[in-house]
């Protein structure tokens, strides 16, 4: 069992580190961090993300993309602003799903373009009375001629108000009278929709919104040939993004935990550093503990999902133990901090909340427990 970085590996953490710092955290830094970003930064940031594969990061080399290792996907995320992996994550897993998913015309039509960060790709699974289970959806797609007319609604989409093209699951007719679940993909301006801001409790600079359809009308061309399998290709990009959001919580907390190390070395009370102090130390050693640990679950599911082995528990156990335990690292920094840690000032209150807004993608922490709790036992608690 190896744990050190290959030579390789510390090359691309270096290459994304450099990106963030010079390109993509400025940007951040010059613009409201309490308003969602503008299509064209979105666009800046994808086309900068594209230079270090994370725009094509699951498409393979004989594709046009990366064919990135999961972990060294990881490795890269954990470098970029959390509110960039939320643009980009979705962009990027939209591509994934067209690639394995579309029809050749799909893939040549969006797929290089979504790549090199010049489209904007975004999922619309979740609905208004359907999170967790997207078996559970209630939008439509009904044919008239050519085209399939989409009806519904969708509910926390990252890059909704944004994207040029949203990839949908929807109820399509099978012509006996039922329907199966499908996948539209519906372009601007092509097929025009509307989308709403929705405004967010942490991460607020990531657009994120609701989408309506209203009879929009889709060319036929634009449903992805699918099967049975439509479940499971969403089940599979899921897996490597959920230790991959833990691995944003991770770039929060240890980011509070540097921030923490610095201060009490330089802050006195009592006529002594705050680090000298016993209690300041074991705060700071259990911040570095929740932070390791957190990191290694996320390595370990990514890596699991490299050597072909089956990742739902591992997936699900990385996000949840490491976006709650990265939570707790960052309150134990603000307490270090005192009084300045609850302060706007610092950044330790904004890091917080960003940190508990990523409680919710890709897996609520219940349902991720439950995921985990099915591989313990083989009983499925949500489904007959």
């Amino acid at each position: 069992m190896e744990f050190s970085l290959t030579e390789d590996q510390r090359m691309l953490i270096d290459a994304a580190s450099n990106v963030s710092r010079k390109h993509i955290q400025p940007l951040l830094d010059a613009r409201d961090k309490d308003r969602a970003l503008e299509k064209n930064d979105v666009l800046d940031i994808l086309s900068k993300a594209a230079d270090v594969g994370l725009t094509s990061a699951r498409v393979p080399e004989e594709g046009g993309g990366m064919g990135l290792k999961m972990l060294d996907y990881g490795l890269i995320m954990e470098q970029m602003p959390p509110t960039v992996g939320l643009i980009v994550q979705p962009h990027e897993a939209t591509t994934t799903r067209i690639y394995f998913g579309g029809s050749e015309e799909q893939k040549e039509k969006y797929v290089a373009k979504l790549m090199a960060g010049e489209m904007i790709g975004a999922t619309g699974s979740s609905e208004p009375g359907c999170g967790s289970d997207p078996r559970g959806i209630k939008t439509t797609g009904e044919f008239a001629g050519d085209n399939v007319v989409v009806n519904g609604r969708k509910q926390w989409i990252s890059n909704a108000t944004v994207c040029d093209v949203i990839h949908i699951t929807c109820r399509i007719p099978t012509g006996d009278g039922g329907y199966r679940m499908g996948r539209v993909l519906v372009e601007r301006p092509e097929s025009d929709f509307e989308s709403e801001e929705v405004g967010m409790h942490g991460l607020c600079q990531a657009p994120l919104g609701e989408v309506l359809f209203n009879d929009c009308v889709v060319p036929t061309a634009n449903i992805c040939p699918d099967d049975a399998n439509t479940a499971k290709l969403l089940t599979i990009t899921w897996l490597a993004n959920r230790p991959t959001v833990g691995l944003m919580a991770v770039h929060l907390a240890n980011r509070a935990l540097e921030m923490s190390r610095d201060y009490v070395g330089v802050r006195k009370q009592f006529g002594k550093n705050l680090g000298a102090f016993q209690s300041i130390q074991v705060d700071l050693a259990d911040m570095e503990t929740l932070v390791m640990a957190s990191r290694l679950l996320c390595y370990n599911a990514l890596s699991a999902i490299d050597r072909g082995e089956r990742a739902n528990g591992l997936s699900a156990m990385a996000k949840r133990y490491a976006v709650d335990a990265c939570d707790k690292a960052i309150a134990l920094a603000m307490r270090v901090h005192g009084a300045m840690g609850l302060s706007r000032e610092l950044g330790l209150e904004q890091m917080a909340r960003d940190v508990r807004t990523l409680t919710i993608p890709d897996g609520t922490p219940g349902i991720l427990a439950l995921i985990q709790g099915r591989e313990l036992t083989g009983f499925d608690a949500f489904r007959q």
